[in-house]
């Protein structure tokens, strides 16, 4: 998954994105309003975390606008605006739900993983397809009956494949969502992660959608 933070406080900023990128997402932060408006129109991201008290443009104007323009990434506000009709101007302008400051990570990541699952359609934390099984709460994979142990990143890929199992991910898609659109690397970098993915699973587990992208199929074998 790939999240946008939007938080002009460094100290906590790294903390959050330090901690989220833990536990497998890829990360983007802006500082500014302006800034996490046009990443918000331009760039394919799976979520949002928005703070309120911007320079630039307040968070409040960057999530009006936003939502102007069509944009309906879900929004999660984090503020330390406490009152009642602050929460309640921000969820009627287009937030998906708001979070207190301060808050406890773990929350923070659970309520990612609840906003997930509802943008999903799913009511647990658990992606399956066929003998493939993957719990997004304890990082656990299950192949066939046998646990799996993997790194970050291919948690992270076959995180994004599960999620739509059966359809065709674009390769552009894949590496946004692992790398972040701005980053630097190798052309086969993509390539690399799907081969060392396959040894610990098998080679249909994967397959390879020629000019387009990779797939998990519904029942891989």
């Amino acid at each position: 998954m790939h999240i946008i933070l939007v938080e002009d406080d460094a100290q906590l900023g790294d903390a959050i994105r330090r901690a989220l990128e833990r536990l497998a997402y890829t990360i983007s932060w802006f500082r500014d309003g302006n800034e996490a408006l046009a990443a918000m129109r331009d760039h394919e991201a799976d979520l949002v975390l928005l703070d309120l008290g911007l320079p630039g443009k307040d968070g409040m104007d960057v999530l009006v606008e936003a939502r102007q323009s069509r944009v309906t990434t879900p929004v999660i506000v984090m503020s330390a605006r406490e009152a009642l009709d602050s929460r309640i101007r921000v969820l009627d302008a287009g937030a998906d739900d708001y979070l207190i400051k301060p808050f406890h990570l773990d929350e923070l990541a659970a309520r990612i993983r609840s906003l997930a699952r509802r943008v999903r359609g799913d009511s647990v934390n658990r992606l399956d397809a066929g003998a493939l099984s993957l719990d997004l709460g304890t990082w656990e994979v299950i192949w066939h009956g046998d646990k799996v142990d993997l790194t970050r990143r291919e948690f992270a890929l076959l995180q994004a494949l599960m999620e739509r199992a059966g359809r065709i991910v674009r390769r552009e898609a894949l590496e946004a969502s692992l790398y972040g659109p701005e980053a630097a690397m190798s052309s086969s970098a993509l390539e690399v992660l799907v081969h060392a993915l396959r040894r610990k699973l098998s080679h249909d587990a994967i397959q390879t959608v020629r000019g387009f992208g990779y797939m998990v199929p519904r029942e891989p074998t």
